[in-house]
């Protein structure tokens, strides 16, 4: 004991008198005021406000109040492994996508690196950008007012630059051989080649022009305060019907040598370009977590990718003949027959769902408008869509208050869309307006449609609306209830509107904003939803006043979405339609849509974007005429007829779903 005694009172000495051996021997004490995220990793906390230093720099959301999921052991180990999943993703998406090459011309900061939270400090308090896995969907910092941001409004852009499309993921192709001699089989080969992402950006990205030094300084400091509310991005939001997200998918398909190549050209071209919203906000997921195990799992899903990749590759190489035309037919025979056989069994029916809305909706991203390929048209296909969202029961899920759902279903997303705009093509109401009209006056209102197509989903449920209001008028209803209908719809809008200002889509630093141009999407469809509702009103005709300053104010609203191959004009091909049909001669309209056309390339022509243009300039061809030809109408009392869109693609023959 002596000697215990001699160890202890040794230290102590030396210390000084005056320390107490007490507060020596005592052990670290664990603060117990921590946020929980911290306490759940184990790791120290800073206990920063609003959000502590970790949780910043790593996006994750930071909790001071006890949550819910702390109480329960299978919830917090869930939330344990979300958490890493987000590290491990975002990790990975630095290592690859943050080897940037600036110009010589940059800013200070921008030089060698973004400024990060460890190395910009910002006297306004402004939290840095969220990562690409963060529990944060979107970046919040203070966008800029449209005179400071000029060199923004046609951002240089490289395909993959500041952020991956998608995450990483690797595909198996299995091609056999095999060598006939008088029809006799002898030698057979088997190689299995692998196709992977893993690789940096490439260096063609270029960063906006900036001000110079001093210059800069003075624009960060002067930047608007107040940050964007943060909202939690969950991973998760979609049920995608292929198991949990993960952050690395490898599957293998077996095909011949030139089926291969029309898979390497579907994932390398077409791939970027079918959900380019939904990717901003989920940041691969669609890639990982739907298309790509579609195509091991779903065997009609594949060939409907095959085919939409020959389509594609038809018309962005401007290939001609009978041999890419023959792959065209196959696989869409293939689909068919695919589908035939899963509708017999009465099997599988969330696949045969996936690949008919994939029949439909792909070939709005790829295509010409003259393809003289015979087809199914887009309506049939959706009444089997129709049936099989029945069958499933999914209307009901939805919109059962009673029924929590923990991940919205991709599948009714996608077919609210389709419903919703499409019923305009046909001037019908939407197959589920029921459905729409319970959730616009439910308590969750969300159906996923502003994270699929960045529109909020209130403003689309009007649109359901109008839609409804057009059949009926086409039914005889009279023209003073039909008024009613359109100024009690026209406050629906109203209510919709908020006082934020549109500005472009970037932060800072350059990168996107999902959260502002989900913003500026939704103005200008709920604008196109005021044009759609002004063409119900007895007597309405484009040169009245009244639509020429809508229109106007679209075009304002259109400035504001980011342009070029890179851009979200193709994600828009409805709202350019309806404020195209209404425009008149010599609007900026016109001016701002051939400019956005010019920015697009090859790309206006193809897809959707293509079809709206050759419809536009078709629909003003012969408006222009009319107008030229009569012009005493303009100064007659009688009602002015103008030409309705759908009349020219009925005197065309076109059948399109131009969403």
């Amino acid at each position: 004991m002596a000697a215990a005694t001699s160890t202890k009172t040794k230290p102590a000495s030396k210390a000084g008198a005056n320390a107490n051996p007490k507060q020596k021997t005592q052990m670290h004490r664990r603060s117990r005021t921590g946020c929980y995220t911290c306490r759940l990793r184990r790791k120290k906390c800073d206990e920063g406000s609003p959000m502590c230093t970790a949780c910043k720099h790593l996006g994750l959301q930071c909790e001071y109040k006890r949550p819910m999921w702390w109480s329960n052991n299978d919830a917090r180990r869930k939330h344990k492994d979300d958490i890493k999943m987000i590290i491990k993703r975002k990790k990975l998406s630095e290592k690859s996508s943050h080897t940037i090459q600036t110009s010589i011309n940059s800013p200070p900061g921008l030089s060698h690196s973004l400024p990060t939270s460890a190395t910009f400090s910002d006297p306004l308090d402004r939290t840095r950008s969220a990562s690409i896995d963060s529990h944060f969907p979107f970046n919040f910092n203070s966008p800029q007012s449209a005179h400071d941001y000029t060199p923004f409004a046609t951002p240089q852009m490289g395909d993959g630059f500041m952020f991956s499309p998608f995450s990483p993921y690797g595909i198996d192709v299995k091609t056999e051989r095999q060598v006939f001699i008088d029809d006799i089989p002898t030698l057979r080969e088997s190689t299995t080649s692998t196709f992977s992402t893993y690789q940096g950006p490439p260096s063609g990205g270029i960063l906006p022009s900036f001000p110079l030094e001093g210059e800069w300084t003075e624009q960060v400091y002067s930047e608007r305060r107040e940050s964007l509310t943060e909202e939690t991005l969950n991973v998760n939001f979609f049920d995608f019907s292929h198991g949990p997200s993960e952050e690395t998918r490898t599957i293998a398909v077996d095909l011949d040598e030139g089926d291969q190549r029309l898979l390497e050209h579907f994932i390398q071209s077409v791939l970027p370009t079918v959900f380019p919203i939904l990717e901003s906000n989920q940041h691969g997921s669609v890639s990982s977590d739907l298309i790509l195990p579609a195509l091991q799992s779903n065997k009609g899903y594949l060939h409907c990718c095959l085919s939409i990749a020959a389509q594609h590759y038809k018309a962005a190489m401007g290939v001609e003949g009978e041999e890419i035309d023959n792959d065209i037919m196959r696989h869409r025979y293939a689909v068919i027959s695919s589908l035939c056989a899963a509708l017999n069994r009465d099997e599988n029916h969330n696949q045969i769902l996936e690949t008919t809305l994939s029949l439909i909706f792909f070939q709005c991203c790829v295509g010409r408008f003259d393809d003289a390929l015979p087809d199914i048209p887009w309506h049939q296909h959706f009444q089997a869509a129709i049936s099989l969202v029945q069958k499933l029961d999914l209307p009901r899920i939805v919109s059962d208050p009673n029924e929590a759902l923990q991940q919205a279903p991709f599948n009714m997303t996608l077919t609210s869309w389709i419903d919703i705009l499409g019923a305009t093509m046909l001037g019908r109401a939407p197959t589920f307006a029921h459905t729409y009209r319970e959730k616009h006056l439910s308590h969750n209102p969300s159906l996923g449609l502003r994270e699929l197509m960045g529109c909020e989903d209130r403003v689309m449920y009007l649109i359901s609306e109008i839609a409804c209001l057009e059949a009926l008028k086409k039914d005889g209803m009279d023209d003073l209830t039909l008024c009613h209908h359109v100024r009690v719809l026209g406050e629906q809008i109203g209510l919709t509107e908020t006082d934020e200002n549109i500005t472009l889509p970037f932060n800072a630093n350059g990168t996107l904003s999902p959260k502002q141009l989900s913003k500026n999407v939704t103005a200008a469809f709920r604008l196109a939803a005021r044009i759609y509702l002004c063409n119900l009103v007895p007597g309405f005709h484009p040169s009245q006043e009244s639509c020429i300053g809508l229109v106007e104010k679209l075009t304002t609203i259109l400035q504001h979405i980011p342009s070029g191959p890179a851009g979200f004009d193709r994600s828009l091909c409805w709202v350019y339609l309806v404020g195209g049909a209404v425009s008149v001669p010599g609007s900026t309209f016109r001016a701002f849509f051939e400019d956005r056309i010019a920015q697009l390339g090859d790309l206006a022509n193809m897809g959707s974007f293509g079809r709206v243009t050759s419809l536009l300039r078709e629909l003003w061809l012969q408006a222009d005429h009319q107008q030229a030809t009569s012009p005493a109408s303009a100064t007659s009392e009688a009602p002015q007829q103008y030409i309705h869109w759908r009349d020219v693609m009925q005197m065309k023959g076109w059948d399109y779903l131009l969403i």
